[in-house]
């Protein structure tokens, strides 16, 4: 029995903005064990995003990403500018995503403690990348309404702004993905701030998968939501939906900001899986369906 069939069913109204979000999910992987029964669990042609793994490297996110798109899936890899060497390292890759005929790539500043090269950050990396022949329609990036452990809200409004300088500059689409957050209160008020300073560019929602409990609070942490484990510990709502058994249903999320998503350009969810493949997709059915 999945970890959603489980799950009580949720007494939020599915409404047409709710499928449409649900409807544009992308699933992330991350290139660890379990993700070889991801991969079988993927729905057929689904969005897929590669996550860039400081353990295992830019090697396994290319090589995971490669087999992807053999497999007929729309790929989005992620390449972490802290776990880059050289900027010749940056023409590579391009190169890459151009032979493998990738549209869209993820570009983040990464979790790696010391810089392997010479980029400290994703607005660096941006830049170079966009001087590179990749051939990419659209350049994903990360954004953070619950903040940052080590970055200043100031500093990650000023590189949110600067990176969709550089994308307009350069005639590429961008695409902003939230980092996972629970608070729904404080993703609409943040987003509707940076709106305000004149922020256009689309965005996707972070939010968990159908994930066992277990799971979600151990690896999360390992992949940079921190911030977000931080605020669930001092709300005991979402402590109490997290804690419940079998598992966390994203639904009442993605509803809260439903309402709010062409106000506010949100386009679709982008689904932090864990490598939960399979019970993610069973509800992704289960609200299409509704």
């Amino acid at each position: 029995m999945s970890i959603f069939s489980r799950l009580k069913k949720s007494s939020v109204k599915v409404t047409p903005a709710v499928k449409k979000l649900v409807g544009n999910m992308r699933y992330e992987l991350i290139p660890m064990k379990s993700v070889e029964q991801a991969i079988l669990d993927l729905p057929t042609g689904a969005p897929v995003s590669v996550t860039c793994s400081p353990a295992k490297g830019i090697a396994a996110t290319q090589e995971i990403s490669a087999r992807l798109v053999a497999s007929g899936h729309d790929v989005v890899p992620h390449f972490a500018a802290r776990m880059i060497e050289s900027r010749e390292q940056v023409s590579q890759i391009a190169a890459w995503v151009r032979e493998q005929g990738i549209k869209e790539v993820f570009l983040i500043a990464g979790d790696a403690e010391k810089p392997a090269g010479p980029y400290k950050d994703g607005v660096e990396l941006l830049r170079d990348f966009l001087d590179c022949d990749s051939g990419v329609d659209r350049v994903g990036f990360g954004c953070y309404p619950d903040g940052h452990a080590f970055i200043s809200r100031e500093d990650l409004s000023t590189a949110l702004h600067h990176k969709q300088k550089l994308l307009e500059e350069a005639g590429v689409q961008g695409l902003a993905s939230t980092q996972m957050c629970f608070d729904i209160a404080l993703i609409r008020s943040w987003l509707e701030q940076e709106r305000n300073n004149g922020f256009k560019m689309p965005v996707e929602l972070g939010v968990p998968g159908v994930v066992d409990r277990t799971r979600l609070m151990t690896l999360g942490v390992r992949v940079g939501v921190g911030q977000s484990m931080r605020y669930l510990s001092k709300n005991k709502t979402s402590i109490i939906k997290m804690l419940s058994p079998g598992g966390y249903d994203p639904t009442e999320l993605v509803a809260g900001l439903a309402k709010d998503a062409q106000r506010l350009n949100i386009v679709g969810l982008h689904s932090f899986t864990f490598n939960s493949v399979a019970d993610t997709a069973v509800w992704q059915r289960e609200v299409m369906s509704s």
